[in-house]
């Protein structure tokens, strides 16, 4: 009995340690066998995308694949991307990206949104803005109709608080000459600014001695009404004009094409595209267009006469004051604000408009002093 117990216990061993030795010798054949079947799988569906690739395209492939993903809050073919101006002016653009990317121009003339057309107000200052207030009243109540830009050498010159209409307007900003290239720039800077708003139409240069000389609704409807855009050009042979030409500007530019105009000019959107893409007369500008050739005063005269003459009306809607003589216009103060200096200003002489004579020439003025703030305010309050 003992024995046999021992030989079942044997046995037992014997067999399950036999039954041990078949499940190793099984599970390599199983696995091998599962193997087998993944390698052929996989060869499988490798010979179908192939055999679909080549059919179909690899680019209608992949662009099935992107189109079925859509990254959350964000909208497919949502317009607003295109049609909303940028919530904040500051960004890190060189100048040769933001004069790129301001130079895309819609050649559609419908719009598929609903566009009210602005008039964008491009201050060019040193510093900060004193006449701000008088300006704040004029565009009061006009929102819709108006957007802001300032390019201003001190920061300082934009801290105004959240309800004025200068707030966190200044654009990135860099040192602009009085009579150099970097002056051009500057204003070249604020239009391509403006121009990232897909809803300014027309593009007013202004300086922070500037005024406007009527309410907002009779300047906005002089300028959008007006068939012309209002930057001076004229052929000046005196030294002051044709004297400043240098040879070397040829062949782009000949002295016969020469121009002289306002620094403080009003273009259309296309003028302004005009100028920002420029890249021919710019570098001849630069290298030969130096003191006592003011730059300011010939680039966009001599280009825009060259590209589209019919689109100007060769002259500014901001006035100054020359008859003092000298490099610099006369600047007015509290003590030259009175009824006679503006009826100088309104009633001086007649223009065209639209092809007709009129004596509404300008609507802004210049230069005007810290001091005559007060003044004028009083003087906007009987508009």
């Amino acid at each position: 009995m003992v024995s046999r117990a021992v030989q079942l216990e044997e046995g037992k061993e014997i067999v399950v340690t036999s039954n041990r030795i078949g499940l190793n010798k099984a599970f390599p054949f199983k696995l091998l066998l599962l193997l087998g079947f993944f390698i052929a799988f996989s060869v499988a569906f490798f010979i179908i995308s192939v055999s679909t690739i080549k059919f179909y395209g690899i680019n209608s492939v992949v662009t099935s694949v992107k189109s079925s993903f859509v990254p959350c809050r964000v909208k497919p073919d949502d317009i607003d991307r295109w049609t909303k101006p940028p919530l904040v002016l500051m960004h890190n653009m060189s100048d040769e990206e933001l004069l790129w990317r301001a130079s895309f121009m819609p050649r559609r003339k419908d719009y598929p949104f609903n566009r009210v057309p602005k008039i964008a107000l491009m201050f060019l200052t040193v510093g900060p803005l004193p006449l701000a207030p008088l300006w704040e009243m004029i565009l009061k109540g006009h929102e819709k109709h108006y957007s802001v830009y300032i390019h201003s050498q001190a920061p300082s010159s934009t801290e105004f608080p959240s309800s004025s209409v200068f707030y966190r307007r200044q654009i990135p900003s860099q040192v602009a000459e009085w009579g150099r290239m970097t002056m051009c720039d500057a204003e070249r800077r604020l239009l391509a600014n403006a121009l990232l708003d897909i809803s300014n139409e027309w593009f007013v240069l202004l300086s922070e001695s500037c005024i406007p000389l009527f309410n907002f609704t009779s300047i906005y409807g002089y300028i959008t009404k007006s068939k012309h855009s209002f930057m001076g050009s004229f052929d000046d042979p005196s030294p002051y004009g044709r004297g400043r030409y240098n040879d070397r500007m040829s062949p782009e530019v000949s002295i016969d094409q020469w121009r002289k105009g306002s620094q403080w000019f009003e273009v259309n959107r296309e003028l302004a595209v005009s100028i920002v893409e420029d890249t021919l007369f710019y570098p001849k500008f630069k290298e030969f267009c130096t003191p006592a050739c003011y730059v300011d005063e010939h680039y966009f005269p001599t280009m825009l006469t060259m590209e589209k003459p019919a689109a100007l009306a060769n002259r500014s809607v901001t006035w100054v004051d020359w008859s003092r003589g000298g490099p610099h216009p006369a600047t007015f103060g509290q003590s030259d604000i009175n009824e006679e200096l503006f009826a100088r200003i309104l009633k001086g002489e007649n223009c065209t408009y639209n092809g007709e004579n009129t004596s509404m020439c300008y609507l802004f003025a210049r230069k005007f002093s810290p001091s005559a703030l007060e003044p004028l305010i009083h003087k906007i309050l009987s508009f």
